[in-house]
């Protein structure tokens, strides 16, 4: 039977169940020269957002029986799919197992920027009463701009239809979707209210300087996909200009978050990369990877 590591960890339920079928679970975390050690002694591995198959990993698991890596999410972009292929690793990822919690968690940060939840939850501990200082703005009626308009965008456009807000969205293909206007990244960073961002990492940010600037006054600005699509310094000047009203991250450049600016900045809303990270999500993750490698294996 095969050799599995879940080098970012699996749910417990999966891993119960890929073990029931004869199969041997590794949930040990390689890093570095150890990882590449590990590599050409497994058949698969499961990866999330930290854990990084490039070059020399692929290199190293075709050395080996590695047949097969399995994204525990939804981009793909921290693996070189054709380089894997060319080795012949297959490569798979769960796309659709983890959409209503990354949405859920881009949707709550909304509430929490325009209601100021995230700044009063912690005055309020401080023993403050800033009630005047936090007065918010409601979501109905707001336009909501989604760059990008895949799983988790359509599950966050729903939500958001629900609270009376009109959407626009952008994607790569003129493909309609019922109830939503597809538009230009033109007009998106133009008109919309709030904007969400739902693409895999491009190689450069997608907000910088230029796009901040042709922004409405008091945008709001979520981040649930990729730390490196904005730019941060121009994200922190169009704060403390008070071009952007507020924005919420999840994602970062570099995690764990290790620059100040933006984890004291007061007018950002943070959590440490929590998107998918429900009971449910997981379970769902697991259920698939177990699926995938009964296919592949």
């Amino acid at each position: 039977m095969a050799i599995i590591l879940a080098n970012d960890g699996i749910d417990a339920s999966a891993k119960a169940a890929l073990e029931a079928m004869g199969h041997t679970v590794d949930t040990n975390k390689y890093e570095g020269d150890a990882l590449l050690a590990r590599l050409p002694e497994v058949d698969c591995i499961v990866i999330r957002s930290a854990t990084k198959m490039r070059g020399p990993q692929i290199a190293a698991g075709a050395t080996g029986s590695l047949k097969l890596i399995i994204r525990a999410g939804v981009g793909i972009d921290n693996i070189d799919v054709e380089d894997a292929l060319a080795h012949k690793i297959a490569v798979r990822n769960t796309p659709e197992a983890s959409s209503n919690a990354v949405a859920e968690v881009a949707f709550a940060h909304m509430l929490a920027l325009c209601h100021r939840l995230y700044a009063s939850n912690v005055t309020m501990r401080q023993g403050k009463w800033l009630k005047k200082e936090y007065e918010g703005t409601e979501l109905l009626g707001k336009t909501l701009g989604l760059i990008g308009f895949g799983r988790i965008a359509r599950n966050l456009a729903e939500k958001a239809v629900a609270f009376g807000m009109d959407v626009i969205y952008t994607r790569r293909t003129d493909a309609p979707e019922d109830g939503y206007r597809q538009t230009s990244l033109d007009e998106v960073i133009e008109t919309a209210d709030f904007i969400s961002l739902h693409t895999p990492s491009m190689g450069k940010p997608v907000l910088g300087r230029a796009e901040f600037a042709r922004m409405k006054d008091g945008v709001y600005i979520v981040n649930t996909a990729r730390g490196d699509l904005i730019d941060d310094d121009a994200l922190l000047e169009a704060l403390d200009s008070g071009k952007v009203a507020g924005a919420a991250l999840d994602v970062f450049r570099a995690e764990p978050l290790t620059d100040e600016r933006l984890w004291s900045h007061p007018k950002i809303s943070l959590t440490p990369h929590l998107g998918a990270a429900t009971k449910e999500a997981q379970a769902r993750i697991g259920d698939v990877i177990v699926d995938i490698i009964k296919e592949v294996l």
